[in-house]
């Protein structure tokens, strides 16, 4: 019985896995980019200042960035300040949201500035390019492109689901899992290939079964609407209300609220420092000002909690403390450090650079899972050449996807950022174009397999791909000022460490392709049988004379 279930288990885990694997694979790669969003969103926007350590106290920087909004958005519906040093804003930064006009929708024209720290003016920037940036990436894992909101997400919901399903059926098939995990055994075919999964596979299991369990949390209650609408009632505005209890913090404003002072925000972040400790404070958030029900937030920087960040809540009116880290459910409580494991914003550089090679590995699980399903009936497949007979279609589609997809994906991303450099910087609809051209590049590596051998396919978009990263850096400093040797002497690794990733990731792909190509140099080519030649048939004696 034991026996049995186990093989049931394999047929489970490899059709889970092969029928959303290309699927999962755009996620897991897009996801990954999102752990260095910031990164990204800083190297697609090349006219953005370096970052430079700032000398000026967080005290006279806030008082800085208050006197700016007290001049340029007075009539603002939010307020935020962020602190030089935070990761996402490395200068002064101010974000403000307009009430509604008409032709806005509901919540009005959001903007931003960036300040000198030291005078609190606005630094001026060149036109900075539109660009959809790492934001864009990370959004893709969960949203894909060009199909419908909903649809997306509930697609990869499913993908997840299935993705959970193979990840537990692989740990109850593998009986000697935690054995394999020491064992490799190259140049052994399909061997060497299954070795390869499951190494990885149990490398970073831990980070598997955290990230598909939290990413099936994000959206769960739009996979499971029921629980609400049996509480709350049917309805986008009953849902509203559900909401609202369980994430009071972005309930809005008072309607019809009645103009007010604003209390100083210095002695609100002294408060915090107090308590925290100085340098902790990472933005101040003020939501209404100048009117009664005014909310200030202090946020704690993130890197100290997994789950939500320490804040204290003030009245934003009369500066009295409101609230200190209110307790929540368990319940909320869980999800908050699920989130946060999710994300992982709560890390810092060395963490979140182990959760970038976490998220590589499962690109590579999942790679090395679809490459082994077509290594296991490869040899079916070259009989029936040998025989004289085609490849079985099935085999074929699966071949071309594994291609364009392992090595195809990749090639499109680096194009995403070849046309971020290439395009120029006024064009209308850049923005779009850029993921036009990326998702116009996959196309064409999915269609290429189909018209070459498979192994001359692998080769010809491994060079592909290695070289279109390898050059980045180099169009880089052809483009902008924003180069290696720029930001390394800046001593601005955020940038830095982008070029170098895009380096190290040529270099893989071009060590890839030259293992496949020794690989079919050693490979004696499969040729097909020659047909079978019928033996001449003889002559009709002669009919004797009548």
């Amino acid at each position: 019985m034991k026996e049995g279930f186990r093989q049931c288990m394999a047929w489970l885990h490899t059709w889970t896995g092969l029928v959303v694997g290309w699927v999962l694979f755009f996620v897991f790669v897009t996801g990954t980019a999102g752990y260095a969003t910031y990164e990204l969103d800083r190297w697609m926007r090349p006219e953005l200042p370096l970052a430079a350590p700032s000398q000026v106290k967080p005290a006279e920087a806030l008082t800085k960035a208050e006197a700016f909004l007290e001049e340029r958005a007075k009539d603002a519906s939010t307020w935020t300040i962020v602190l030089p040093g935070d990761r996402s804003q490395p200068n002064l930064g101010v974000f403000y949201q307009s009430p509604p006009k008409e032709g806005e929708g509901r919540r009005g024209r959001f903007s931003r500035a960036t300040l000198d720290a030291e005078t609190g003016e606005e630094i001026k920037l060149e036109q900075v390019r539109e660009t959809g940036g790492g934001h864009l990436l990370y959004r893709m894992h969960y949203s894909l492109h060009y199909i419908p909101y909903d649809v997306a997400f509930r697609l990869v919901g499913v993908c997840t689901m299935l993705m959970f399903m193979a990840i537990i059926s692989g740990v109850i098939t593998h009986k000697k899992i935690f054995a394999d995990f020491f064992t490799f055994r190259p140049g052994k075919g399909q061997r060497s290939w299954l070795d390869a999964h499951n190494l990885i596979s149990v490398m970073a299991l831990p980070f598997f079964v955290m990230i598909t369990y939290s990413g099936l949390m994000f959206f769960m209650f739009q996979y499971m609407p029921l629980g609400v609408a049996g509480v709350y009632g049917k309805g986008e505005e009953n849902a509203q209300k559900f909401y609202e209890v369980l994430y009071p913090q972005r309930a809005g404003g008072q309607k019809d609220a009645q103009a007010a002072g604003r209390a100083p925000l210095l002695p609100m972040l002294q408060e915090a420092e107090r308590r925290w400790g100085p340098g902790q404070v990472q933005r101040i958030s003020i939501r209404q000002p100048y009117l009664e029900g005014s909310e200030t937030t202090v946020s704690r920087i993130g890197t100290t909690t997994v789950g939500r960040s320490s804040e204290l809540k003030f009245d934003g009116v009369n500066g009295k403390l409101t609230g200190v880290d209110e307790p929540q459910s368990n319940a909320r409580e869980f999800q908050d450090v699920m989130f946060g494991l999710h994300e992982g914003r709560f890390a810092g550089p060395l963490l979140r650079w182990l959760y970038v090679a976490s998220g590589l590995l499962g690109a590579a699980m999942i790679a090395t899972g679809l490459v082994l399903w077509t290594v296991k009936r490869k040899v079916k497949q070259d009989k029936l050449v040998k025989a004289g007979e085609k490849r079985e279609f099935g085999f074929r589609l699966v071949e071309c996807l594994n291609i364009g997809t392992v090595a195809g994906l990749p090639f499109a991303i680096a194009v995403y950022f070849w046309a971020n450099r290439l395009l120029p910087a006024a064009m209308e609809g850049r923005r779009a174009w850029e993921v036009h051209a990326m998702f116009i590049a996959w196309g064409l590596t999915l269609l290429y397999p189909a018209f070459r051998s498979s192994m001359r396919a692998w080769i010809d978009e491994l060079w592909l791909t290695a070289g279109a990263f390898a050059l980045l850096p180099v169009l880089n400093a052809l483009t902008t000022y924003r180069h290696l040797g720029v930001t390394i002497p800046a001593g601005d690794w955020s940038l830095a460490s982008i070029d170098l990733t895009l380096l190290a990731l040529g270099l893989f792909f071009a060590l890839a392709a030259r293992k496949v190509q020794r690989k079919l140099a050693a490979t004696p080519p499969v040729k097909a049988a020659a047909p079978k030649k019928t033996a001449p048939v003889p002559d009709a004696p002669p009919e004797p004379a009548s």
